[in-house]
């Protein structure tokens, strides 16, 4: 079984860690490419065995088998012709989010994947098949909680930019040239990932969104800085039963207002709130009782060894192999990516944006 990793940052060698955890193969061979010696060199520090390579065209330029895997863990703008150019090597390709810049790219990159018989991943799924997570959506489609009308998905955080206050070094983040966007291509991959595995959408309707860039003396002026800090949205799921929920969605990395979160699944019978992410364990589900309030709490916790870090890598391998698997693959990918460029949009425009799922 053979990985090619293409970069050799931080990112990629958290995957080559998820690859040494893989178990029942007998032999693993990473390769890794990178231009950057230094980036280079401290990846073969920490994973000796890894053969190394200055440029990713040679390092794919050897005979593909059907299970070779390539994982793009570069900037954003480097994802479109990087996993292009692995599926045109015969192989599996799986990027890091945001998948591509847009949607453009998006579907262009699933139109190599199909024309090379090969499957096209995304990172997107750190956060799903989480035990909290699965017992939501248990209670979701139970029935407990009666017709369900509206989602809340807010994160609201004061101080938490790429590039300023999280990875000071890293100031590429801001530069939408190379990042594709702020707050909605850094979380919105995660988010609108776990909202449609929930809802299983047949089409989404953005029906009003905006962007903001909150500004703080700690904003950079020697740099490109032209990405959004908030971003907030209202979109209708259409179900394939015919049924409608609308999602209250907003999130933010800078903002002067209060910081929380909420989310919030809430039915005419019942509501269920948890957090999807690293705030809590707990999912409370409330609903009545002779006119009273009843709340039960459960607390979920994820202990297992393999992470939400390992996930991209185990589910995509289990894929590749023909095995049962969360993974996002190929035309649903490129969905769950074409909700934040419907965003961006619906913003712009200051329309409403359809999309349907292929």
């Amino acid at each position: 079984m053979r990985f090619y990793l293409i970069g050799a940052g931080v990112i990629n060698r958290t995957h080559a860690e998820a690859i040494n955890k893989i178990e029942g193969e007998q032999d693993i061979v990473i390769k890794v490419a990178d231009p950057n010696p230094a980036a280079l060199s401290a990846f073969a520090d920490l994973f000796p065995n890894a053969v190394t390579y200055t440029d990713a065209k040679e390092m794919l330029n050897e005979e593909p088998k059907e299970d070779d895997i390539v994982i793009v863990g570069t900037p954003p703008f480097t994802h479109f012709p990087l996993s292009k150019m692995g599926l045109e090597s015969g192989r599996h390709t799986l990027c890091e989010k945001p998948l591509v810049m847009n949607r453009e790219e998006a579907e262009a990159l699933l139109e190599i994947a199909k024309a090379n018989n090969r499957l096209l991943g995304c990172c997107s799924v750190r956060f799903l098949d989480v035990p909290k997570t699965e017992e939501v959506k248990n209670i979701l489609n139970s029935g407990d909680l009666g017709e369900v009308y509206k989602i809340s998905f807010v994160f609201r955080g004061q101080r938490g930019r790429p590039g300023v206050e999280w990875q000071p070094q890293s100031r590429w983040f801001l530069d939408k040239s190379k990042a594709a966007g702020g707050i909605v291509m850094d979380w919105g991959p995660y988010d609108f990932t776990i909202l449609n595995d929930l809802l299983q959408p047949e089409s989404i309707e953005v029906a009003a969104a905006w962007t903001a860039k909150p500004e703080t003396e700690a904003d950079p002026t020697d740099v490109v800085y032209d990405i959004e800090g908030a971003v907030g949205a209202m979109l209708k799921y259409q179900q394939a039963n015919g049924k409608s929920v609308w999602v209250q969605y907003e999130r933010a990395s800078c903002t002067h207002g209060e910081p929380y979160f909420t989310v919030e699944i809430e039915g005419t019978k019942g509501a269920v709130k948890w957090s999807p992410y690293f705030e809590t364990d707990q999912v409370l589900v409330k609903s009545d009782k002779n006119g009273e309030v009843v709340t039960k709490e459960q607390t979920i916790a994820y202990p297992g060894p393999i992470g939400y870090m390992d996930h991209p890598v185990h589910f995509f391998y289990k894929e590749v192999k023909g095995q049962e698997s969360p993974a996002i693959v190929n035309e649903q990918a490129v969905f769950n990516f074409s909700v934040l460029d419907a965003i961006y949009e619906s913003a712009k425009n200051e329309k409403p944006v359809v999309l349907r799922r292929k």
